[in-house]
């Protein structure tokens, strides 16, 4: 499958790049996202309680919470009903 990524998709690689702390430029940089874009869909996942943004020492970082966990699974398993094989990112 080629093509633009749906907003799910890109909600899902955020939320499994996530998994240890990041900062807002290695999400956009790593999801090849533009700032304006990237902004939208942290603040989404931070308001669906599926980001953390942590702040250590002035260092702002954002983590997947627990309850993303039910997010992931559930489009991992669709996606691999509709595709025949799971979403990755690209390399």
């Amino acid at each position: 499958m080629k093509g633009r990524r749906t907003n799910y998709e890109i909600y899902w690689e955020i939320l499994v790049f996530c998994w240890k702390p990041k900062t807002f430029t290695s999400i956009i940089n790593r999801c090849d996202l533009n700032s304006k874009i990237g902004q939208e869909h942290v603040h989404f996942l931070t308001e669906k309680n599926y980001l953390l943004l942590q702040i250590q020492d002035d260092k702002k970082t954002y983590i997947t919470t627990e309850q993303a966990q039910e997010y992931i699974t559930l489009f991992t398993q669709l996606y691999r009903k509709m595709f025949d094989n799971s979403p990755s990112f690209k390399l």
